[in-house]
């Protein structure tokens, strides 16, 4: 188990990680962040957003189950949303640098970090 610090190191240790953050969606606060070249206090409010917004169209639409991740991809960025399976209310949330990346891995390193994470 990782709490929050270790799993915000963890995050930096991915393949063209700029930045990450764990953040509670419904108040849009990060409770940690790490990195640098994105506003992750700003980028956190942004995507508690995104997270609501899709969970409710999901809920209007009839879809069960939940979000595995959300893949926002920019010109020089990926932006995976991950929300936290053991933690209700909390994502993770990790910048990309697009061209140092491999973003199967850091699906997959995100997904392990998120199983491993302790509030």
């Amino acid at each position: 188990m990782a709490n929050i610090e270790t799993s915000l190191n963890e995050l930096l240790t991915i393949d063209g990680a700029v930045g990450g953050c764990v953040v509670d969606y419904k108040s849009g606060m990060s409770l940690g962040a790490i990195g640098t070249g994105v506003d992750l206090e700003l980028a956190a409010a942004g995507n508690s957003q995104v997270v609501k917004a899709k969970m409710e169209t999901m809920k209007s639409l009839g879809i069960k189950g939940g979000i595995e991740d959300i893949l926002i991809t920019l010109d020089t960025q990926l932006h995976i949303i991950r929300p936290a399976e053991k933690h209700e209310g909390l994502f993770i949330y990790l910048v990309l640098d697009k061209a140092k990346a491999n973003l199967a891995l850091a699906r997959r390193k995100v997904q392990n970090i998120d199983a491993q994470l302790t509030v």
